[in-house]
């Protein structure tokens, strides 16, 4: 196989603390693989912009106006993480052999791209990275992300177990997730669906280098439910089930309410009527809420807008006789 272009797409949002840091580390280590003939010089590290409100557009025009291994997109408006990944993959498309996506927050281990560049010379398609382990999280952190992948794959989801979004993507591959069209994006879930020869290569995950987290609870229990409800329609069945047990469950009531009144033990049951409303009305009221928000994303898909638009690209793709 010839020594491939390699493309590392990295996702950012107000990310001028860290920027820096990870550009220096990412440079110093693209030029290593330069240098050892492992990559091809025409490879890029992409900064993708994701409407950030700090200097990190600025700082990324000026890393690309320093080194020409440097590459910025910026998109016209925040379109949250998998949509700025995902226009970082599409920029690489056509452009390289090979594509790495990591976070720019330095808690992946940049040393795995040796093992992936690896992988991927020895036939992978698809190289995912996997954590070794999660010391370095809390154990609230560490407890609801297991069971968070856990749920998933108890909904029929085929995702990758501690992986996020540090994966690396064959040509081909890339074209295969340009086929995927839908606007709910949830990439952990799509990516192994394309298929593909895959291996796995496992790291240990840093603290993150500076800056705030851009996951608090609320957006990761947001990016596990649109995980769910864009891959599974087991929530959708549990509804039936839920709602045939209840109709087997009321019928059995209605024989037992007739056999006490034809024996003449009828008693005035307000606490049992009550609590039977009210459980039936929340029952009720949550099912709708989880077909509702099956329709919300048949509605969002349907208008079928464009998942990001991209303002200004600062990428010279280099030269072909380079070497």
């Amino acid at each position: 196989m010839e020594i491939p272009i390699l493309y590392i797409v990295v996702p950012c949002y107000n990310e001028q603390e860290v920027l820096p840091e990870t550009s220096r580390r990412l440079l110093d280590k693209l030029r290593s693989l330069i240098a050892r003939g492992r990559v091809r010089d025409r490879s890029r590290i992409l900064f993708v912009n994701d409407g950030s409100r700090d200097q990190t557009w600025p700082m990324i025009s000026e890393l690309c106006q320093s080194d020409p291994h440097f590459g910025g997109v910026k998109l016209s408006r925040n379109r949250g993480h998998q949509n700025a990944l995902l226009a970082g993959l599409m920029t690489a498309r056509g452009q390289c052999d090979c594509c790495i996506s990591m976070d720019a927050d330095l808690q992946d281990d940049i040393e795995a791209v040796e093992g992936m560049l690896d992988a991927y010379m020895n036939g992978s398609e698809v190289v995912y990275g996997v954590r070794s382990s999660r010391e370095t999280d809390t154990f609230f952190k560490r407890s609801t992300a297991q069971g968070f992948y856990k749920f998933m794959k108890l909904m029929g989801v085929d995702i990758v177990y501690n992986h996020a979004d540090y994966r690396l993507l064959s040509a081909r591959a890339l074209d295969g997730l340009a086929d995927y069209r839908e606007v709910n994006l949830f990439l952990r879930g799509i990516v192994p669906l394309i298929g593909y020869k895959s291996s796995t290569v496992t790291y240990e995950r840093h603290e993150r280098f500076a800056g705030e987290s851009k996951y608090p609870l609320k957006k990761m229990l947001a990016f596990a439910f649109d995980g769910i409800t864009s891959f599974s329609v087991k929530p959708i069945r549990w509804v039936t089930g839920l709602g045939l047990l209840l109709f087997v469950a009321s019928i059995v009531a209605v024989i037992w309410a007739l056999v006490v009144k034809l024996l003449g033990h009828a008693v005035a049951g307000w606490t049992a009527t009550m609590i039977s409303i009210w459980m039936i009305g929340g029952i009720q009221l949550l099912c709708l809420g989880i077909i509702g928000e099956y329709i919300g994303k048949i509605y969002v898909e349907v208008k079928d807008r464009p998942r990001y638009l991209i303002e200004a690209i600062e990428l010279d793709p280099g030269r072909e006789d380079e070497v």
